[in-house]
């Protein structure tokens, strides 16, 4: 098991996130590999101190330098860290990003989960803070809306087309990325967790999606514009949906997500109830 790890001027979260993933309790052989993407705080040898300190799992730091044409600046850094995993032959990897943190038993419970169930994906939405009054508003319209653009139930349906994940948590079979040729397949992909589900998806792999009870978010968000930025991304960038509803502005929605407030609380609940564990899944 290798768990990557693709940073860029994430000094403010690692210390509360790499800690969490280096004191994993995992029963088989596994390292952490932090791809420290051009950072200019310091983010690599705060990640080699938090190691040298927390002690655990063992922390290969290193960094892929600028992208070539053609590719993303984290797709970049996650093939970086893909190539320096691959060496130790693992079966799965663990594509997680800097400002998410895991409890205790994440990865034994992940690779159970994908084994018991058969799937090459396997994936959670971590939690999202909810903490600012702005963030208590969003966040639960965040997820209502990406529930209706990925049925989470679908996506775990052997089948269907409709594919997805969520980039904070990403377990992957390190034989299923080599099929589906990722993350080269989807080297130029602005939201690079759909593009990776899909991918795998075409290849003949299975995915599943879900919500997150103990895999968590520590990044704030306490302005609206970094919210936005957030949701805009998802909604616009890769579904060429435009989050509103002026008229004229929307192609296929005829609403945003502000105009319906009342059902986010339920389809939260709904979600959580429906869509919290794979089969075998033992963690939750």
């Amino acid at each position: 098991m290798c768990v990557v790890v693709p940073a860029r001027d994430e000094a403010a979260v690692l210390p509360t996130a790499l800690p969490s993933l280096l004191g994993q309790e995992y029963p088989g052989r596994a390292e952490v590999f932090l791809v420290d993407d051009g950072s200019s705080d310091g983010t690599g040898d705060l990640a080699r101190e938090l190691a040298r300190r927390h002690g655990g799992l063992p922390l290969t730091v290193g960094s892929p330098g600028e992208p070539p044409a053609g590719w993303t600046g984290k797709l970049w850094a996650v093939r970086h860290g893909i190539g320096l995993a691959r060496a130790r032959g693992p079966e799965y990897l663990l594509l997680t990003d800097a400002d998410i943190a895991h409890a205790p038993d994440s990865l034994r419970e992940l690779v159970a989960a994908a084994r018991s169930g058969g799937f090459d994906v396997v994936s959670q939405m971590a939690r999202l803070r909810v903490e600012s009054a702005w963030e208590r508003l969003v966040v639960p319209a965040f997820v209502y809306f990406f529930a209706q653009l990925y049925p989470f139930r679908r996506i775990g349906r052997e089948g269907t087309r409709t594919a997805a994940a969520a980039g904070g948590c990403v377990l992957l079979r390190a034989e299923a990325a080599e099929r589906a040729r990722v993350p080269d397949a989807i080297r130029h992909a602005v939201i690079d967790d759909v593009a990776l589900a899909r991918a795998v998806k075409r290849s003949g792999g299975r995915v599943w999606l879900g919500l997150a009870d103990r895999v968590d978010s520590v990044r704030p968000y306490p302005r609206l514009h970094d919210l936005w930025r957030m949701v805009s991304r998802s909604a616009y960038a890769q579904l060429r949906h435009n989050p509103c509803c002026w008229p004229g502005r929307s192609r296929g929605w005829r609403w945003c997500i502000w105009c319906r407030p009342r059902p986010w609380q339920w389809a939260w609940r709904q979600g959580t109830r429906r869509q919290r564990s794979p089969p075998g899944w033992r963690g939750s």
